[in-house]
């Protein structure tokens, strides 16, 4: 099944303005940056590949471990952040010795769609605050380069 990046990108973009609801995944009703993401690989892909399971809002801390990029290496496809592209993954860390902890989808060069507390889904620029906490960049299964 081929999967168009701008299919990915217009589905994000409906979520903008959606509120900020911790483990929630419904456009307009509520998500945080992981249903956000379970939410556009809903609409695109269709069912999701595996239960995300309860988690906490410092789960990354507490933990320690990869989480968010182990998923993604078993249902995306890594690639380098030169070669990411819009409808991409972006995985970030907020300090270099924890886990990525945060996550959004490139919406164009220069811009991604995330959601955060308290502003709830919205679009913002990659700038360089961004770029230094960017860990890792996934393409959605069936996405052709």
């Amino acid at each position: 099944m081929t999967i168009r990046a701008e299919d990915i990108v217009a589905e994000t973009r409906r979520w903008i303005g959606t509120p900020y609801r911790h483990q929630a995944s419904a456009a307009g009703a509520g998500a945080d940056c992981l249903g956000l993401v379970r939410g556009v690989w809903r609409a695109v892909i269709g069912p999701e590949p595996e239960e995300a399971g309860p988690y906490s809002p410092v789960w990354a801390e507490m933990s320690g471990e990869e989480r968010m990029a182990e998923a993604g290496r078993r249902h995306f496809r890594a690639v380098p952040a030169g070669a990411m592209q819009a409808g991409d993954v972006l995985l970030f860390r907020f300090s270099p010795r924890m886990p990525a902890r945060h996550a959004g989808i490139l919406s164009a060069p220069g811009r991604f769609i995330h959601a955060f507390e308290p502003a709830g889904v919205a679009e913002a620029a990659l700038c360089p605050w961004w770029r230094r906490r960017l860990a890792f960049v996934f393409r959605f299964p069936g996405v052709d380069d």
